[in-house]
């Protein structure tokens, strides 16, 4: 079987082009010389088609559902792993032994407090401004305590960058949480996991302290892991643009904080909360919102069903599903969200317009059900999602800059405006 593919072209010329092949046997085209031997380049939008770069973080088979970390299936991580784990697996390649386990989770612990001038700037921003905005702020900001994060040197201090950025970002969330109720901030605390301190920083307060409880911590690491690192996506993607530039890893984060914000993104699980809410108020029933959904004409779009990449279900969402029915039973809470939600799912996958089209509920349609069920407000739903894929942005800059080949992104364009012409001076104008 030949390795390479020939590209013929109308003025006549032809190309050998370099078939590459992934550990999993998927296919490439090498392109990276057709421009400089051709003068022509390809047109993807929204580079549907286009692979970037070369990886060995996330493997993902849309077609059949597969979902691993480093190898990892993504149900045995989520059965037996914990959050800081996973973390270490995607940023170092491998499972930490237990003494690196407790070495890594030591040093998060120990970074955890934000620099005391920093709680300064929550008070610059609005009580009304979102938790996202608040986020990327003070992780962009945190470049400007951490100067070796910057220049040739980044790499080398990635270490301890990393895990500074893992433990503060939880800070800062919280915090940002904190400044939009009006509440005053709750410092970390070194004898707590790395979930148990976020939710005390959360939900204590000086009034009462906040009870622990296991089943929701469990729940929270769950998230967390599902939501660790997801392949090229936009944020992962902008934190690879970004980075290429040299800036550095705090920069780039910030960069993906944002991209992940975008409603057709992170901000997704938010939507179909806001779908079933609706849906509860209306009280029409599931069936009107289904062929609203089925109607080109219909402004109403079924929020947390069909993927980009997968085209069967999503593994993460099989097993959310499960959770948060459990969680709700544990807890002996009846939220009607989830009945709407699972009846709506029912409905979707027995209809033939939904399986023609290959509309599987992706892991947004479960996680608000379960964010709401721990206390978590709506617009604290994009933040969790990125608190749980700073390793993955991490791991994704780290790979983008040990590769050899890495150079500043820049893409080509195919220009379609004004052909040249000359300036007329504003009175001559018609």
């Amino acid at each position: 079987m030949s390795d390479t593919a020939k590209l013929l072209l109308p003025d006549g010329q032809s190309l050998d082009l370099q078939v590459l092949t992934g550990t999993e046997k998927e296919k490439a085209i090498d392109i990276s010389e057709l421009r400089s031997k051709t003068g022509y380049i390809t047109l993807d939008p929204g580079f549907v088609n286009t692979g970037s770069c070369e990886s060995g973080i996330t493997y993902l088979d849309g077609e059949k559902g597969v979902l691993q970390f480093r190898g990892y299936p993504i149900e045995e991580l989520a059965e037996n792993s914990t959050f800081i784990e996973v973390a270490y697996l995607l940023i170092n390649g491998e499972l930490p032994k237990k003494e690196q386990l407790n070495n890594f989770s030591d040093r998060i612990n120990g970074h955890a407090m934000i620099h005391e001038d920093m709680r300064h700037f929550f008070e610059g921003f609005s009580q009304n401004a979102h938790p996202m905005v608040i986020l990327s702020a003070m992780v962009s900001s945190l470049s400007a305590y951490y100067a070796e994060a910057s220049g040739r040197a980044s790499l080398e201090e990635l270490e301890i960058n990393s895990a500074r950025l893992i433990a503060k970002i939880s800070t800062i969330a919280a915090f940002s949480y904190k400044k939009s109720a009006g509440q005053p901030f709750v410092y970390p605390r070194d004898d707590l996991s790395y979930c148990e301190n976020f939710l005390n920083m959360m939900f204590s307060v000086p009034a009462e302290p906040y009870e622990m409880n296991p089943e929701i911590v469990q729940a929270l690491e769950l998230l967390l892991i599902l939501h660790a690192d997801h392949e090229q996506n936009c944020s992962a993607s902008t934190v690879r643009v970004v980075g290429s530039s040299r800036a550095n890893v705090y920069a780039s984060v910030a960069s993906g904080i944002l991209a992940l914000w975008g409603p057709l993104h992170g901000g997704a699980n938010q939507q179909v909360v806001q779908m079933l809410q609706n849906i509860l108020e209306d009280g029409g029933g599931i069936s009107k919102y289904i062929e609203m959904a089925k109607n080109q004409n219909s402004e109403f779009r079924l929020m947390g069903f069909g993927h980009r990449v997968y085209k069967n279900f999503d593994p993460r969402a099989r097993i959310l599903k499960n959770t948060c029915d459990s969680l709700l039973k544990k807890l002996g809470i009846n939220d009607p969200l989830l009945e709407i939600a699972i009846e709506l799912e029912a409905t979707a996958l027995n209809d033939d317009y939904f399986i023609e089209r290959k509309l599987y509920p992706t892991l947004d349609f479960y996680t608000g059900i379960i964010y709401r069920t721990i206390g978590i407000p709506l617009n604290m739903f994009t933040v969790m999602f990125a608190l749980g894929r700073v390793p993955g942005w991490i791991a994704q800059w780290k790979e983008m800059h040990e590769d050899p080949k890495q150079k500043i992104a820049r893409p080509r364009q195919l220009f379609t405006g004004q052909t040249k012409r000359g300036f007329v001076p504003a009175v001559e104008r018609n």
